[in-house]
């Protein structure tokens, strides 16, 4: 049986998390569940992996890796960069700047389901 492992990253202080990393952790539940079902028949075993990180380690928070490659490696034409986080900032205390993900011409500040899903299926070969 292959395995698709799906690692989050987000950033964490006292048990919260920003907004955008909120939305996106509800996007990866939903492709998860779906996943599971979808990928088990085909000898795709899929494993999730949350990764807490520190205030300092900020610039990897909400970054997705499949089997360890970053959803934008995986999606075509898609790109990186980071525009202010107010939702972080509260939890740090200071002014914060996280990941967003542009493809299609579009820049998503929280990971939708949809991009999720592309890549997992991309990468699984499963779905």
């Amino acid at each position: 049986m292959k395995t698709l492992e799906i690692e989050w990253r987000h950033l964490e202080k006292d048990g919260r998390t920003c907004l955008r990393c909120s939305d996106t952790l509800q996007s990866l539940q939903q492709v998860i569940a779906r996943l599971a079902v979808e990928c088990g028949p085909r000898g795709v075993r899929v494993e999730y992996r949350e990764t807490k990180l520190l205030s300092e380690q900020l610039s990897q928070s909400n970054l997705i890796l499949f089997n360890g490659i970053p959803l934008e490696s995986v999606l075509p034409g898609a790109s990186v960069a980071e525009t202010e986080c107010p939702s972080c900032g509260d939890l740090t205390g200071q002014p914060a700047f996280c990941r967003t993900v542009s493809v299609g011409g579009h820049t998503f500040e929280a990971i939708p389901a949809a991009l999720v899903r592309q890549a997992a299926c991309a990468v699984a070969q499963c779905c």
